[in-house]
């Protein structure tokens, strides 16, 4: 079954995010317990590429697929996952990239979606919280997207965040979402 195209991001509201996130019905793969069949010579690098076999996935369909079965495992591993097989896959940071930013709102009553570089949508929230770890390079900005797994939210992305944060009147520079306070700070 082909996916639908995913919507012009730009043109949704919040509202809209929110209602299209609701309705992508994903499969269970927090249910599925398959053996373990190796390795699936896929990769996913720093920068949200896919690859097989050193190659770069260049369908985002194909990748869109892949990434509805990757799962977080407890030991912290990566695999994707059908009902019948469960393979390996090596994340060099996170498996997704946060590259659009939609805000609505100011302050408390501020909203924050996100566009994956998968076409997946999500909305920062206590259930998608955003943390920021330091890093010899900087801060690398998270967003938490389901059963362990997260975005890294891109560099461009990241300053649309530090300049509402700085713009905002809260004593520890953050932002809000969906009610919840997230300091910009690890």
């Amino acid at each position: 079954m082909p996916m639908a195209p995913a919507p012009d991001f730009e043109t949704l509201t919040i509202a809209d995010i929110a209602r299209l996130s609701e309705a992508d019905r994903l499969p269970p793969v927090h249910r599925w317990n398959p053996d373990h069949c190796g390795h699936s010579d896929m990769r996913i690098s720093r920068d949200g590429t896919w690859y097989h076999q050193g190659s770069p996935i260049g369908r985002l369909a194909m990748v869109r697929a892949f990434s509805r079965i990757l799962r977080r495992e407890p030991d912290g591993g990566y695999v994707l996952v059908t009902p019948v097989e469960k393979l390996d896959i090596d994340v060099e940071d996170a498996p997704f990239v946060a590259v659009e930013l939609k805000a609505e709102g100011e302050g408390r009553e501020a909203n924050l979606a996100f566009r994956l570089n998968t076409g997946e949508l999500v909305t920062a929230s206590a259930e998608h919280p955003l943390r920021f770890v330091e890093h010899e390079d900087g801060p690398h900005p998270y967003v938490h997207v389901r059963g362990g797994l997260e975005a890294l939210i891109a560099r461009s992305v990241y300053y649309e965040l530090a300049e509402r944060a700085l713009a905002g009147e809260d004593e520890t520079p953050g932002v809000w979402s969906a009610g919840t306070f997230f300091p910009i700070a690890s």
